[in-house]
C-alpha cells in the first residue's frame, strides 16, 4: 500500500445506512483521483453489501473490482472500476459476470466519452455497462481537498437526473454528472 485514506461519513438522511467510517488504501500504481473516484462510487451506487476491493470468491475472475458486490452465492451482483480500465478488461466482464451491473467511473466526460468510443470501436456488448463521468473542475477541487483523514457530509446523490451534494472537508459541492448506458 502506497497510502490509506480514511473518511468519516454522515448522511443528511437518516435512512441511509453509510457506515460511520470507511478506510480506502491507495495502492502504489493509484493515484489520489483513484481513491477519490472509489468514494463517489461507494456514495452513489451504496447498498447492503457493497464493499471496497474485497477477495473474490471464484478463480475464474482473474481481476479485483474497485467496488462489488455479492449477492447470497457470493456471486458479483455489481461490479465497478474507477478510472483506468482497458475495454478488453470490460469485455472479458460481461462474460466472467454476466448477471452484474457493471459500471465505470471516470473523472471527467471527456475521460468518459474517450472509453465510450473504444467500447464502440471494439464492439463491445450493448446494454451492459454504465460509465459516468463527473465535472472536471469539481473533480479537481475535490482531489485538491483529499487528505489521510476526510469529513464527508452526504446529502444526495441521484442518477436521474445524475447529481450529487456532499460537503468534503468543509467545502460545499452541488454539481451534476454525466451517466451513459452503453
Amino acid at each position: 500500500m502506497a497510502g490509506k485514506f480514511s473518511f468519516h461519513l454522515r448522511a443528511a438522511d437518516p435512512r441511509c445506512r453509510l457506515p460511520a467510517k470507511v478506510i480506502i488504501g491507495q495502492r502504489e500504481t493509484e493515484t489520489a483521483a483513484h481513491v477519490l473516484l472509489k468514494l463517489l462510487g461507494y456514495l452513489l451506487l451504496h447498498r447492503e453489501r457493497l464493499q471496497i476491493e474485497p477477495p473474490l470468491h471464484d478463480d475464474n475472475i482473474p481481476y479485483l473490482p474497485d467496488l462489488v458486490q455479492f449477492d447470497y452465492t457470493l456471486r458479483a451482483a455489481l461490479w465497478v472500476e474507477c478510472g483506468e480500465c482497458g475495454v478488453d478488461k470490460l469485455d472479458r466482464l460481461a462474460v466472467k459476470v454476466p448477471e452484474a451491473e457493471l459500471w465505470v467511473f471516470k473523472r471527467s466526460p471527456a475521460e468518459a466519452e474517450h472509453l465510450l468510443r473504444l467500447m464502440a470501436r471494439h464492439e463491445l456488448r450493448r446494454g451492459r455497462y454504465r460509465v459516468v463521468g463527473f465535472d472536471a473542475a469539481m473533480f479537481a477541487e475535490l482531489e485538491a481537498l483529499l487528505r489521510p483523514r476526510n469529513e464527508v457530509f452526504w446529502v444526495v446523490g441521484t442518477l436521474d437526473p445524475p447529481n450529487l451534494q456532499l460537503d468534503f472537508n468543509g467545502l460545499w459541492f452541488d454539481a451534476p454528472f454525466r451517466l451513459w448506458r452503453f
